[in-house]
């Protein structure tokens, strides 16, 4: 092996053992610690079988450097970034794979205050510093070395709810029973911790708890409910208890999913435009950072509420660098992950709930009206992938049939093609070849639906 494969544009994934295990682990852990020269590091990692023995390896490869290791143990992402930030360590990692198979695992790296660490900001760095220490003649050696930092678990949790809580007023949510689907992560914990300042509070809500106790055997599948075919328990359970609104989670919760009381899944593109004006209804004028998948719901709700819409590559490292240039209160994207300034610009999957909730509260609405006029005003087709031997090859097809009629061109991330009363973007996968289409409309479904399936003829053409 000369290189480690598991080394991905945002983050570090791969199938074990032979992409990952606790050797190259340890050697990620020694290469993270010889990069940041760090004092103390925070680790975590979700509940997949693999990763109790990745976090020791990791941890050990950490501690053979002189850091020290503060250990959440059991957590989401989000927690890490938080403790990263609340402890005022040098850096942060989790171990998880989130909603990749079962037998992959990997990690989510930070630097201090939770900055991120991706391709261009440090982790090809890393990369080439793990290899070199996986790959030399002593690296058993070094493995058997005593550890010289140390190691200590720590909680952050009663911490973390307050924070959460503090993005709303608890107690003036109305009474309402939510379906809560942890999938068997890590999310389910937190639920408890939630529910338990609820009633501490008095605060009216009812969870209903399904696929709620970790496990990493997954018995119910992975957790991924972007996927339509990992929907149908949140929505029916929504259904049957009859809720006021579903939510489901992948692995680290890091992205949330919501479901309307009817069980309808929501497309994440109309919970960004949502939670921009909910912010901006208490700092107007703000800047509002999106994707250039779907764009023109989530630039006229910004506007419309008095606020900047700021349009950024896809991506968190992106999305998180550009919200601390602009200083924006609030980020979202498409693909269920929400970013907040006072979240040290992180994404966190239980903040937007929470804010659903309470702008339902008090506006009195259920969630689907909530969002009616907004999908009837944009229609879009949700984000359709195709995976192809040329994607890139597709996209030069679709870009040479489409030019000559298009009003506007943007290539922010893949191509975003304006024709006038509709629109779609085309951007190839970092990590596979597959393309992404997303498709939207001026208040004509038909019309998205017939330009989609123009668009993916055109895609598909031999």
């Amino acid at each position: 092996m000369n290189t480690l494969t598991c080394f991905k544009a945002y983050d570090i994934r791969g199938r074990l053992p032979e992409e990952l295990n606790p050797d190259i682990a340890f050697a990620i852990g020694r290469a993270f610690a010889g990069y940041l020269q760090p004092t103390t590091v925070v680790v975590g990692g979700d509940i997949r079988l693999s990763t109790s023995d990745l976090k020791e390896a990791l941890s050990d490869g950490l501690r053979s450097t002189g850091c020290d290791v503060l250990d959440l143990g059991l957590c989401g992402t989000e927690e890490i970034y938080f403790a990263t930030q609340h402890l005022g360590v040098d850096g942060g990692i989790m171990v998880t794979a989130s909603h990749n198979p079962i037998d992959y695992n990997g990690m989510k790296l930070v630097r201090k205050e939770s900055q991120p660490i991706s391709g261009d900001t440090g982790l090809r760095a890393i990369q080439a510093l793990a290899e070199t220490c996986f790959l030399s003649e002593d690296f058993a050696e070094q493995r058997k070395q005593p550890l010289q930092g140390s190691y200590r678990k720590v909680s952050t949790v009663s911490a973390y709810i307050d924070h959460i809580l503090d993005y709303v007023k608890a107690q003036q949510l109305r009474p309402m029973k939510l379906v809560v689907n942890a999938g068997n992560g890590a999310a389910g914990p937190v639920i408890d911790a939630i529910e338990e300042q609820f009633e501490r509070l008095g605060v009216p809500v009812q969870f209903i708890k399904i696929q709620h106790a970790p496990d990493g055997s997954f018995p119910n599948g992975i957790p991924n409910p972007l996927l339509p075919e990992c929907r149908a328990d949140t929505a029916q359970a929504v259904v049957t208890h009859q809720a006021d609104m579903g939510i489901a989670w992948d692995g680290d919760f890091d992205r949330c999913f919501l479901f309307d009381e009817k069980g309808q899944f929501i497309e994440g593109y109309y919970i960004v435009g949502l939670l921009g004006e909910a912010f901006l209804s208490d700092e107007c004028g703000a800047k509002i950072v999106h994707d250039p998948r779907l764009t023109w719901n989530t630039i006229e709700q910004v506007t419309s509420a008095g606020g900047v819409p700021v349009l950024c590559k896809t991506g968190h490292s992106f999305i998180k660098e550009r919200m601390r240039r602009e200083n924006a209160v609030y980020g979202g994207e498409l693909s269920g992950h929400h970013y907040f300034r006072d979240f040290a610009y992180c994404d966190s999957g239980m903040i937007p709930w929470l804010l659903i909730a309470e702008l339902m509260s008090r506006k009195a609405l259920p969630l689907s009206e909530l969002v009616a006029e907004r999908i009837a005003m944009f229609p879009s087709s949700g984000e359709i992938n195709s995976r192809l031997e040329d994607p890139q090859g597709a996209v030069e097809r679709v870009l040479a049939a489409y030019r000559k009629k298009a009003v506007a061109i943007d290539y922010t991330d893949g191509i975003s093609v304006d024709m006038g009363q509709w629109r779609f973007n085309l951007r190839t996968s970092n990590t596979e070849p597959v393309l992404r289409l997303n498709v939207e409309s001026r208040g004509d479904p038909v019309c998205m639906k017939d330009k989609t399936d123009e668009l993916l003829h055109c895609i598909l053409e031999k």
